[in-house]
């Protein structure tokens, strides 16, 4: 059975890229356009890592994220943060005092072997 990934991403092509990415690499793949249906999936399909935007609308990456991470049933899945802001990765960081940083970080645009090799660094 391949492992899960859930891709949570508000912009569609760079879902269709990271679900077809990870799939020719050998993961399943699920998917979420926002961070309140991205909690839907993450709670509902038990995946064994998140690849996680930090800006997307109805519920910032920031704040699903901190959501994962204070709930005991979730916070041992490892989150890969995606982002194409520069200073973000450090601005998340900065601000997020109550949770443990994110796992891994890719910047978009998205060096392909880079992220697959920090997946398979995390969970096989």
């Amino acid at each position: 059975m391949p492992k899960k990934i859930l891709v949570v991403d508000d912009e569609p092509d760079v879902v269709t890229y990271l679900t077809t990415l990870l799939e020719d690499a050998g993961y399943s793949t699920v998917s979420a356009s926002n961070g309140e249906e991205g909690l839907e999936k993450v709670r509902g399909e038990s995946p064994d890592l998140v690849t996680l935007d930090i800006s997307m609308p109805e519920k910032s990456g920031v704040r699903l994220y901190t959501e994962i991470k204070n709930d005991d049933a979730l916070k041992s899945i490892p989150v890969i943060v995606v982002t194409g802001i520069q200073g973000e990765i450090e601005k998340f960081l900065s601000t997020r005092r109550q949770v443990p940083p994110p796992d891994d970080f890719v910047a978009k645009p998205i060096d392909r072997e880079a992220l697959v090799e920090k997946v398979k660094k995390l969970i096989g």
